[in-house]
């Protein structure tokens, strides 16, 4: 079983080889499709499905846990949860580590220091405070970002800082304020240290588009239809324009959760099975997912 490890002897070849591949994927031609996982046998299926990475999604890893999102896990709880992904998967994990866990930079470090110590490879970090209207000051922010380069580098990690700004997530400003403001403090985190940087929700081809060609720096969007936002355009359309990561983030495992309720509430009012029987059908895949969630299939 993975343990922390003491920061003199942390970060391992095998961390640092990965970390190194994780970069690499944000700036080569194929887009970075994150399916984000919230155990280690989400993780673990999502590998078996044939993705090169695995990112955990912090409000499925804290709902898996019952509570809500937004740093409401206990920090030691949260990285518990990350050593079992990383030791469940052989491919790079990432982890959304909100807004940091820590009130200050020296706090902030502190964490990141024992998330680094799972054996993690990427995070991403947020500029909003618990969703709040008002984001952080961004000079405050690239301190943040800077600092946790500084640890990266000092332990000998290219740890991939995907840095998240929520103007159009939280501000009630007009949508050419919100884009100006995504861009101006994409650049600057960029300038900071970050590695991606991470606009959410947009959706349209345009915002996307103007996102990637006036922040210099790879751009993560976002496919979350439980926000109730609209879906992004394809895969494909995403690589053409120059998008360099997609991901989930809570919406496969908010799926999962109305699909039990559904299913609980049928047999509850109704007494019958039908979306159970419907959900599990065909019996051979509903078997190999369990499989391959756990590490049995061939």
């Amino acid at each position: 079983m993975h343990t922390l490890k003491t920061p003199l002897n942390m970060v391992s070849t095998q961390q640092k080889e990965k970390a190194e591949r994780f970069l690499k994927y944000h700036h080569d031609k194929e887009l970075l499709v994150l399916v984000n996982a919230w155990d280690p046998g989400s993780a673990r299926l999502i590998e078996a499905c044939g993705y090169k990475a695995v990112a955990t999604t912090s409000m499925g890893v804290a709902a898996a846990l019952g509570y809500p999102d937004c740093e409401n896990i206990q920090l030691p709880e949260l990285l518990r949860v990350v050593t079992a992904v990383v030791d469940a998967v052989n491919v790079p994990v990432t982890v959304d580590f909100e807004a940091g866990f820590g009130r200050t930079t020296e706090e902030v470090v502190a964490s990141v220091t024992q998330l680094i110590a799972t054996g993690a490879v990427g995070i991403n970090i947020e500029d909003s405070m618990n969703m709040g209207p008002v984001l952080m000051d961004a000079d405050v922010f690239c301190e943040r970002i800077a600092a946790i380069r500084a640890l990266s580098n000092a332990l000998g990690l290219h740890l991939v800082i995907n840095t998240r700004t929520d103007s159009f997530f939280t501000s009630k400003a007009s949508h050419s304020e919100k884009l100006a403001e995504s861009i101006r403090r994409g650049n600057l985190y960029r300038a900071a240290g970050a590695d991606c940087i991470f606009v959410q929700p947009v959706t349209d081809k345009e915002t996307i588009s103007t996102l990637v060609k006036e922040i210099d720096a790879p751009v993560n969007i976002l496919c979350n239809p439980s926000n109730g936002g609209g879906l992004p355009p394809t895969t494909a359309e995403l690589t053409e324009m120059g998008v360099a990561r997609l991901s989930l983030g809570s919406s496969v495992m908010k799926a999962t959760l109305a699909l039990v309720r559904k299913i609980a509430a049928e047999i509850k009012a109704d007494g019958t099975y039908s979306l159970l029987s419907e959900s599990v059908l065909p019996i051979g895949e509903t078997t190999l997912a369990y499989k391959m969630a756990t590490g049995q299939a061939g």
